[in-house]
């Protein structure tokens, strides 16, 4: 890969949960010669900086771009927030990862894809599943050829509820936060990684509204998708399972069957299951959230960063970031998402949202204006 680093002056933006994680293994990472962090929260920030030994911290994340210091930048926000320092860092020519999605806006997803290409910079979108052992494995059997053509392809994710209370709790933006743009955007990225170059070219779904319709957003979605050769993909989430249910935040299958074979790859984490009399902490919060009760069951391995051993974070994350660091400090090839994945990803999430509202197949692929136009 062309254009790398002899080190890294890495500015992070966003110090909630994600950027915390991040921060800490940006210390643990040798190449790492500086280290700046924003948070519009002054005190969330200074903990981290102080927690991590950063070199800079400011609540302005213009202020940090424009430090000479740096050249690769991490944006960690919430999802209404990527586009702003997203763009700065692509104007800036700044080496770039961004949290999924990339936007939450069609048009302002557009907005980055196309600064990211004028600028002809690397960037990388935050799909950390495609870093999980079992996920690598199969993409490997696909491409060696192992499963012949592929011509259908089934997936279902669930998701207890604390996802989307915890998320909807944070902003009063709520439109276009579904189950498929926020959650689902993980098993579609996934899907579509596995099955290689194949096209979507319609989608018809159907959607549920019942349990979170006074948050503003989706139960369920249930989607199919016709690829240009003929392959079908059925893609499936519900993320209304009760607060009680074990698994932390994601459950996952995903079967792919080809003319020589198949994979059935069930990632629901039921086989490693904890029961204690002591309450269980929430799967998935965000600061200033608590869940409405209490759990004592959880599916260990659940929690889609990885695991802690000796308050450490071991797992998919922890290798997505440090690859990130070696993928533009020493070219290493990566199975980093792009920023033109994440752009389709999003596009994809929002068709089958806008298939259900419409009770109508969805041609595709779709201009990013059909979005804003009723």
């Amino acid at each position: 890969m062309a254009n790398t680093i002899e080190s890294i002056r890495l500015a992070i933006i966003g110090c909630g949960t994600t950027g915390r994680i991040r921060a800490n293994f940006a210390r643990q990472y040798p190449g790492i010669e500086w280290l700046g962090l924003c948070d519009l929260d002054s005190a969330l920030g200074k903990q981290l900086a102080e927690d991590t030994s950063a070199d800079f911290f400011t609540t302005d994340f213009e202020e940090l771009l424009d430090r000479s210091e740096v050249n690769a930048v991490m944006v960690l926000t919430d999802e209404n927030r990527h586009t702003a320092p997203a763009l700065k860092a692509a104007d800036n020519g700044h080496k770039l990862f961004i949290e999924k999605p990339l936007a939450a806006d069609a048009l302002e997803s557009r907005q980055i894809l196309k600064a990211v290409e004028e600028a002809g910079i690397d960037a990388c979108v935050g799909y950390t599943q495609r870093f999980r052992r079992r996920f690598l494995t199969i993409k490997e059997r696909v491409t060696n050829g192992q499963l012949g053509e592929i011509h259908s392809v089934i997936t279902r994710a669930m998701m207890n509820r604390m996802v989307p209370l915890a998320t909807l709790a944070k902003t009063k933006k709520r439109k276009g936060l579904t189950p498929m743009v926020v959650s689902g955007t993980h098993s579609l990225d996934m899907s579509l990684w596995l099955m290689g170059e194949k096209v979507p070219v319609s989608v018809y779904a159907r959607s549920t509204e019942g349990v979170l319709a006074e948050l503003g957003t989706k139960d369920s979605t249930f989607g199919l998708f016709t690829m240009e050769d003929g392959t079908i993909f059925s893609m499936n989430i519900s993320w209304c399972l009760p607060t009680v249910w074990p698994g932390s935040v994601y459950g996952l299958e995903i079967a792919i069957v080809g003319t020589k074979g198949v994979i059935d790859v069930e990632d629901t984490h039921r086989d490693l299951v904890l029961a204690t009399e002591d309450s269980l902490p929430a799967g998935y919060t965000t600061e200033g959230y608590e869940p409405p009760m209490e759990r004592h069951v959880d599916f260990l391995t659940s929690y889609p960063p990885g695991d802690i051993w000796n308050h450490q974070l071991w797992g998919p994350m922890k290798e997505e970031t440090m690859s990130w660091f070696s993928r533009i400090m020493m070219g290493a090839e990566t199975p980093h998402a792009s920023a033109e994945d994440g752009h389709r990803n999003l596009l994809l999430s929002m068709a089958m949202d806008r298939s259900a509202d419409f009770s109508q197949e969805i041609a595709l692929p779709i201009d990013p204006e059909v979005f804003y136009s009723d």
